[in-house]
């Protein structure tokens, strides 16, 4: 058969087209049976991240470390550490972020506002996010705080630093629904706590159980024992894992707190931070004392706070019927500036909504007694004043640790009796606290005693709150173990019931010079006609 030439020249043209399409359906087909490279999934390249992020734990140095970023943490560690403001590490996280990582025990001191707080939520959240945790894995950590203000404060800085995290966390304290805490208790990674609730979970709750825990943390573990949680804290301790890491922070290093820590940690790394320091305060902190006799100490926090209106100032009382009775006061005096209380008489989500709000406000005063010296931090306070001589030198460290925080300055006034200063001014050089005494200018001392017997000669209910006041006061006094500042018999109380009480000479007092029983100051009476 012939091809004609035309045909031909098509054919030719057409064959190299052709082949291509044969060529191509072939080579698809074969792709079709070729297993593509797989996709790592999240998890493996999580875990990836976090074998290089191990590789480098050895080589940490605490004098290279100048910023957070120069710890081998989690990328999600660093955004929050960043988006909450947190850049350079201070002292004790330095020293104790290191040991933490490498899983080793740590017995940590350093003086209050030293930043104890990420030095262990760090590593908590670094623990957490090497072994992969999730919901479904139940309680990895663990923290304990004395109070529940202190348990509150930890769980916010916790949702600021870790909220890139996955984990779930829960604040298990008193004074919250029980019932709530038994539905939730068993799907929470990490727990903070208050430790008589937590052994009330575990005595009482069949869904709790911590046998997975990876890691303890002891917060402000002199101040827990103080509160005689010590049986309760041993109790606790027997029911966790024996192969959990623990970290243990305090102020101060009792017997009672080494004790603890025998029991509790495994060739504890130690870090003081604050062992070669030259004062036990922080050097940004201006501290000064006045002598002022009784009757005069109202007059003295009045001129005080009217010459300070734009600061922020937390005042240290020793009772709560003093804060309650003198707060109702000074909101009557109103001396400028805004007056709040926290004491411990307060419900709960009173006392966390007094917080709240003295944190938000730019100039405040806070009357309170020692329920906010430990732990609570509250930013930017500017005074720190004790109206009444703490029961020693280690109350005092703790009060004005609310100032000069993270290297931020700051001012304290202690406010003495003569009959406290001798003692007092020994205890506080004993523990290497630089304090100067400075002199009351009486010019500008305000008397607000006439306005006080007024005010309480017209309402029955608040003189009635101040005789309990008075009565409260001498109470603390006279318990007061520190037998060589306090002394309630060299108390002036003909002179003295908190102003007011001497409502226009009506008041009397009978002192007695007999020993006084434990627990009872009725030997001091106030009687009013």
């Amino acid at each position: 058969m012939r091809v004609k030439k035309g045909q031909e020249k098509k054919k030719h043209h057409q064959g190299p087209v052709k082949n291509f399409e044969k060529w191509k359906k072939r080579y698809d087909k074969t792709k079709q049976h070729v297993k593509p490279p797989r996709r790592k999934r999240d998890w493996e390249i999580e875990r990836e991240n976090i074998q290089k992020l191990q590789a480098k734990y050895d080589q940490i140095n605490p004098k290279d470390v100048i910023k957070f970023s120069d710890f081998p943490l989690s990328k999600k560690t660093l955004r929050g550490l960043l988006e909450g403001q947190y850049r350079q590490p201070t002292e004790i996280q330095k020293q104790t972020i290191g040991f933490a990582l490498q899983g080793k025990d740590v017995l940590g001191a350093a003086k209050t506002g030293s930043g104890k707080t990420l030095a262990f939520l760090i590593p908590v959240l670094e623990c957490l996010y090497r072994h992969q945790w999730t919901a479904m894995d139940g309680l990895g950590a663990l923290i304990i705080s004395p109070t529940r203000e202190l348990a509150y404060q930890t769980f916010e800085v916790l949702r600021k630093v870790g909220k890139n995290h996955e984990f779930s966390a829960g604040l298990v304290i008193g004074g919250k629904d029980l019932k709530d805490e038994l539905l939730k208790i068993h799907r929470t990674n990490i727990i903070i706590c208050t430790p008589g609730r937590l052994l009330q979970h575990m005595d009482e709750n069949s869904t709790f159980h911590a046998s997975d825990l990876h890691m303890l943390v002891l917060d402000e573990a002199d101040r827990i024992l103080d509160m005689g949680f010590a049986d309760t804290l041993n109790a606790i301790v027997e029911n966790l894992p024996k192969s959990r890491q623990t970290l243990l922070f305090s102020a101060t290093q009792t017997k009672s707190v080494k004790d603890l820590a025998r029991l509790s940690l495994k060739n504890p790394e130690y870090v003081w931070v604050h062992e070669q320091a030259k004062f036990s305060t922080p050097a940004t902190l201006e501290q000064s004392y006045m002598v002022c006799e009784l009757h005069q100490k109202v007059n003295m926090l009045f001129s005080f706070l009217r010459s300070h209106l734009h600061k922020k100032i937390i005042v240290f009382f020793a009772c709560c019927k003093e804060v309650q009775y003198l707060f109702r006061v000074f909101c009557r005096l109103r001396p400028g500036i805004s007056v709040l209380a926290l004491h411990g008489k307060q419900q709960q989500m009173k006392r966390v909504e007094v917080y709240n709000d003295f944190v938000r406000k730019k100039a405040a005063v806070l009357f309170a007694t020692d329920i906010a010296a430990r732990g609570l931090d509250f930013p930017a306070v500017n005074w720190v004043v004790q109206f009444d001589c703490p029961e020693d030198a280690n109350t005092y460290i703790h009060r004005v640790g609310r100032t000069a925080r993270y290297k931020e300055g700051g001012e304290a006034l202690l406010i003495l009796l003569p009959s406290e200063e001798k003692g007092m001014t020994t205890q506080l050089q004993e523990k290497k606290v630089p304090i100067n005494k400075i002199q009351v200018n009486p010019e500008k001392l305000v008397s607000v005693q006439q306005k006080l017997e007024a005010f309480l000669a017209q309402e029955k209910e608040q003189k009635e709150r101040a005789q309990r006041c008075f009565v409260s006061y001498l109470r603390s006094v006279y318990l007061m173990k520190n037998k060589d500042v306090f002394d309630v018999f060299q108390i002036k109380l003909p002179e003295y019931a908190i102003p007011g009480l001497r409502v226009i000479q009506q008041a009397k007092f009978e002192s007695c010079s007999c020993s006084l029983p434990s627990g009872d100051v009725h030997q001091h009476k106030a009687s009013v006609g």
